[in-house]
């Protein structure tokens, strides 16, 4: 029996629940710009000269190297999202194969942990890195957390409203790469730089060249991370099993491409010294005023508070998606289920990520947030891929599903787990704060299991995989 119409912009309730669901608002091409918002962010702003350092002018060869890492993984998710449509996301693939709470709670917290950061993280990128630019006196805490509590408000304004401005920032966002290339192709024609023979010099690093594009790889991957979070609005997008993964593979070829450009024209462009500063060279401003058709340096201070706006929305958006997805899902407390009767979107969700957003802004600098965001992400892409495989004996509810090659999740785990053993390796500081985060998550969750015990409720895998979308066993 089909349920009634129900009149614009009224709730919609899950038979048996009395909560409303999510609103399926989200078009392919939507979502297309969703994915390519979230990767094309503020990461290209200030990754080239940092990739440079390490492998001097080949800055293309890493960012190769880890579109091909992120694919991998990526259509891990597609196989996995086109099965489960969920908003949970990896809590609720890892929570599926492996049956254990704890597990779950943990990749779920980290994933939720990264986009919170990173949204932190991109608050003090405006208002301490591009707003200056326009306001040398910008008050650098106080600014941030304005601009977090405007990201919640358009968060908790509804999904469409949020997709849409991702769209409006998105354009921007990439109008001003597209700009940067006309801008160093033109300066490239002009004799400007050292020419594209720089774009095939090894000259950064002291060792080999493996192990500079090790080193390059990791960084560069830092910048493609992102498609993940589109995972957890699959469950407001129209038509997932059809749509999702020609959106993830789009977004992340369109982005990779625009890498990949920007890396060769860099070298090619800026001579070493300007590439490689990289404490005081933003290479994307120095690109875009060179040449003959260079432009004023404000202008893309204005274009990189925006990009760090979009992926702040995105980011946000994701991390009260995941909360509100687990609570369905009995993984967190019930009161993260609560869904606004009229906007329809998560409010106390989105509540809980911007106060722990504003924590973290409050207290750590750029650098400090940055650094987990790839400790912490590739712990899931590891536990993500390894799920794929153990989750094949599970039979598609779909037959239009996306089905991976047995070999893809193989490489993706193993490519995910050596890229984070060599970060460590590499720079075991950060380690420190995204240990520190996760040992929060289990301080958390034996809370929360106390509470349950005193209220007598048992909480058990089988319990949570027997979970039906939108209802909950008391």
């Amino acid at each position: 029996m089909s349920a009634p119409t129900q009149p614009p912009g009224a709730e919609v309730v899950s038979e048996g629940t009395d909560h409303p669901q999510l609103n399926k608002a989200i078009s392919r091409n939507l979502l297309l710009l969703f994915v390519i918002g979230d990767v094309v962010g503020g990461g290209i702003y200030t990754l080239v000269g940092k990739v440079g350092a390490e492998v001097g002018g080949v800055v293309w060869l890493p960012m190769m190297l880890a579109l091909g890492l992120a694919l991998f993984t990526a259509a891990s998710y597609a196989e996995l999202v086109t099965k489960y449509p969920q908003a949970a996301g990896a809590a609720l693939y890892v929570n599926k194969a492996f049956r254990r709470p704890f597990v779950t709670f943990m990749v779920a917290f980290a994933v939720m942990c990264s986009g919170i950061a990173s949204a932190a993280t991109l608050s003090r990128g405006v208002s301490g890195d591009y707003l200056p630019e326009l306001w040398t006196k910008a008050p650098v805490v106080p600014v941030a957390l304005f601009f977090l509590a405007l990201v919640a408000a358009l968060n908790f304004r509804g999904i469409s409203e949020s997709v849409k401005v991702n769209v409006v920032l998105t354009l921007i966002e990439l109008g001003g790469l597209i700009l940067v290339i006309v801008v160093a192709s033109a300066a490239l024609v002009d004799g400007q730089g050292p020419g594209l023979s720089q774009a095939f010099t090894f000259d950064g690093h002291e060792g080999s060249i493996v192990t500079a594009a090790l080193a390059g790889t990791a960084l560069a991957f830092y910048a493609l991370i992102g498609f993940e979070d589109s995972v957890n609005v699959a469950e407001e997008t129209t038509h997932p099993e059809r749509d999702y993964p020609r959106a993830l593979f789009g977004g992340i070829f369109v982005a990779g491409l625009i890498y990949l450009i920007i890396g060769v024209l860099a070298p090619a462009v800026l001579d070493q010294k300007t590439l490689l500063n990289v404490e005081d060279s933003k290479p994307l401003i120095e690109m875009a005023s060179s040449g003959p058709l260079g432009v004023d340096p404000k202008l893309f201070a204005v274009i990189g508070i925006l990009a760090l706006a979009n992926g702040a929305l995105i980011n946000m958006i994701m991390a009260s998606r995941l909360v509100y997805g687990m609570s369905v899902q009995g993984i967190v407390p019930r009161f993260f289920r609560q869904v606004h009767r009229t906007r329809r979107t998560p409010w106390a969700a989105i509540l809980f990520t911007t106060a722990l957003a504003m924590a973290l802004s409050s207290t750590g600098s750029v650098s400090d947030l940055a650094s987990t965001t790839v400790v912490l992400l590739l712990s899931v892409f590891t536990f993500v891929n390894v799920s794929v495989l153990v989750l094949r004996k599970d039979a598609p509810t779909s037959k239009k599903h996306f089905h991976a090659g047995t070999a893809v999740p193989i490489i993706g785990a193993a490519a995910s787990f050596l890229v984070l053993v060599y970060t460590v390796v590499d720079d075991p500081a950060q380690l420190l704060r995204a240990g520190l985060l996760l040992l929060l998550g289990g301080v958390l969750w034996f809370v929360n299991a106390g509470a349950r015990r005193a209220e007598d409720r048992k909480f058990d895998t089988t319990e949570i995989i027997a979970m039906e979308r939108g209802s909950e066993k008391d």
